[in-house]
């Protein structure tokens, strides 16, 4: 069974996504969004869905040498690209991960999950949630943005099957911390994050 999408995007969308995400990168550089995680030198981060990989160089810095990127896809240009981006910068803390939603990672092994603009194509996001939530540490963060639904469904979708409760909502994403990993008193509600 999948667990990403029944099928990958095609080749030519791939390829006109990555130019469009150079464009918005160059723009808004993609240390800014991270800047609201919270990663700290020495984290090890998933970059599940990481598509063309616009946030593995910034991720690279902010974790710096002790860190480590697990940079997760299925698509074949995904992997491809994510290559480059590793031998043109010289990164020796990033490793890719081919696949459609397995990672390999031990359980508790990841301070911090992206999962960014990759949510509404998830074929069955409540197993993908299971195995990310699995390799979460306890006090680690998911972070997700999904500008191709609304706030409402991402808000649904990743708090629905409670695994994880909403932490905080920051400029441009949902943090998000696992079932019981923080005072309740800490976490937001949901209903005040969705409009009626």
């Amino acid at each position: 069974m999948k667990d990403v999408m029944d099928q990958p995007v095609s080749d030519s969308d791939f390829r006109f996504m990555a130019l469009w995400y150079r464009f918005r990168d160059f723009l808004a550089p993609r240390i800014r969004v991270l800047s609201e995680v919270g990663i700290q030198p020495g984290f090890w981060v998933l970059d599940f869905g990481c598509g063309s990989g616009s946030y593995i160089s910034p991720l690279s810095k902010l974790v710096g040498p002790k860190g480590r990127i697990y940079a997760v896809d299925f698509h074949p240009l995904a992997i491809r690209s994510v290559r480059r981006i590793i031998r043109k910068n010289h990164l020796e803390n990033v490793e890719i991960i081919q696949s459609d939603g397995a990672t390999g990672l031990p359980d508790s092994s990841v301070n911090a999950v992206l999962l960014y603009n990759t949510f509404h194509d998830l074929t069955d996001p409540e197993r993908i949630l299971e195995k990310l939530a699995r390799v979460l540490k306890p006090e680690g963060v998911l972070s997700v943005i999904d500008g191709y639904i609304s706030e409402e469904a991402v808000l649904a979708g990743i708090t629905g099957g409670q695994r994880f409760y909403l932490r905080r909502k920051g400029e441009k994403m949902f943090i998000f911390s696992k079932n019981g990993a923080w005072d309740r008193n800490e976490i937001v509600p949901m209903r005040n994050w969705v409009r009626h």
